[in-house]
């Protein structure tokens, strides 16, 4: 019985270890000029992942994707982070609600 709950505990610590945690894959997006660098960013699919989106302007942008069912406005000279997925096989584009005309991508997750 004791072999088991020693098995049981540490099997609950490896699942919570936060080395499991830092796999999660992480990208950057910059907001730069009121554009989005990279436009189009390439993810795993089938897996979540770790946005973090750098705004580089003055001014706020919201990231939004109808796709992602994501929204998230981002201060000027700040960042946000959002998690996405995990995604099929395809393409998901996202805009800044602010600078629509401009601020333009898509995530395509292979």
């Amino acid at each position: 019985m004791r072999l088991l709950a020693a098995l049981a505990f540490a099997l609950g610590v490896i699942v919570a270890s936060p080395t499991l945690a830092d796999e999660t894959p992480t990208f950057e997006i910059a907001i730069k000029n009121h554009k989005f660098e990279p436009a189009t960013l390439e993810v795993p699919a089938n897996k979540k992942v770790k946005l973090v989106i750098k705004n580089q302007d003055p001014t706020p942008e919201e990231f939004e994707s109808y796709e992602l069912n994501r929204e998230k406005v981002i201060a000027g000279n700040s960042q946000a982070i959002v998690f996405v997925g995990p995604l099929d096989p395809g393409t998901y584009p996202f805009f800044g609600e602010f600078n629509q005309a401009t601020a333009q991508g898509k995530i395509v997750a292979k």
